[in-house]
């Protein structure tokens, strides 16, 4: 199916002939997660600077569940049945040119742009050049997916926002999941004095992640033990036990707290400004680039991946409900079938 001839020899790659349809996860209207089922929708097509990537493996995100319960960017499905997931390891099967540098059979993983496009839980994407890396040689697909959208969050919050330094004191909240397992990981190889809450089956793997303090959630009250904090990375808002509101006391004044989770906590920014403090919301980007930076960290050793479940496509109902029960240890990922 992948053309391999090299075009800086003068040889033109073979023509990729793709297939019509291609198997997905599909909603046909927000609900439960009983409303993901296995369909055959169209392929899609690729425009300008776009790949099309067979997919071997999708990630799932919190997001990817709010979006089918109604919440989260569901307000920008344009039509259904839609097919969800950002988070997609695999192969590129179509490059925009000949020459590009990745080139059919070019081994990827990256983020879709749902719902703008067709998401991950399908055979086929169509995505953006610049959302996409080489996937690190040293991760299998399975592992490869769990990273982009939760690696890139975690990044952003820690690194580019907090900007993570030694002598820096960072209170991680929800430390052992998706995005905050690599947020424990990337304060502690900058430098910053991590602290970390999470619940009692994983205290002992957040110390082996990196975090200096960890907090059991279930018997301790976090602003009782904790104080003069620089930084709160906020992966719960207020969610669950007005976590948010109480991480405003463990903040030195002009302190900053920084919260993902959207419509987590719809007073926040007047809540942090009232109490003295600096704060923002973060909301992730696909980036070719920072994906590379996380690549060579994933492939160094210095940052690892945890991906706690795997589910076949056809059961992407019991993944989301398997997210949705709260209790999973870095990622849950989806194998998609070549055929």
């Amino acid at each position: 199916m992948t053309g391999t001839s090299d075009v800086s020899r003068g040889e033109v790659p073979a023509a990729v002939v793709l297939p019509e349809t291609m198997r997905a996860a599909v909603i046909d209207a927000v609900g439960d997660a009983g409303s993901l089922y296995e369909a055959t929708v169209p392929v899609p097509s690729a425009f300008n600077s776009e790949f099309i990537v067979q997919v071997v493996a999708a990630g799932i995100n919190p997001i990817d569940a709010k979006t089918r319960a109604g919440r989260g960017v569901s307000a920008g499905i344009s039509s259904f049945p839609a097919v969800l997931g950002f988070d997609f390891s695999g192969v590129v099967v179509k490059a925009p040119y000949e020459a590009h540098p990745f080139r059919p059979g070019t081994e990827v993983f990256g983020m879709t742009m749902v719902p703008r496009t067709s998401g991950s839980y399908a055979q086929y994407v169509a995505v953006s050049t610049l959302s996409v890396a080489k996937k690190p040689a040293a991760l299998s697909h399975v592992e490869a997916s769990a990273v982009p959208l939760a690696a890139l969050t975690a990044w952003g919050m820690v690194v580019e926002v907090a900007k993570a330094h030694h002598g820096q004191r960072i209170l991680i909240h929800a430390g052992s999941g998706g995005v905050g397992h690599f947020a424990v990981q990337f304060a502690r190889y900058f430098g910053a004095h991590v602290i970390a809450t999470g619940s009692t089956r994983n205290q002992n793997w957040l110390r082996e992640l990196g975090a200096n303090e960890v907090i059991d959630y279930s018997t301790t009250r976090f602003e009782d033990v904790v104080s003069d904090v620089d930084v709160v990375i906020d992966l719960i808002g207020n969610v669950v036990d007005d976590t948010g509101s109480r991480s405003l006391g463990v903040l030195h004044e002009g302190g900053l707290i920084v919260n993902a989770p959207t419509g987590s906590w719809p007073t926040f920014l007047e809540d942090a400004a009232a109490a003295g403090l600096r704060a923002t919301t973060f909301k992730v980007a696909p980036d070719g680039d920072t994906l590379s930076t996380i690549a060579r960290l994933l492939e160094s050793g210095d940052v690892h991946v945890f991906v706690d479940e795997v589910f076949d496509l056809a059961h992407a109902a019991d993944a989301h409900r398997a997210l949705e029960s709260g209790h999973t240890r870095g990622k849950i990922v989806l194998t998609i079938p070549t055929h």
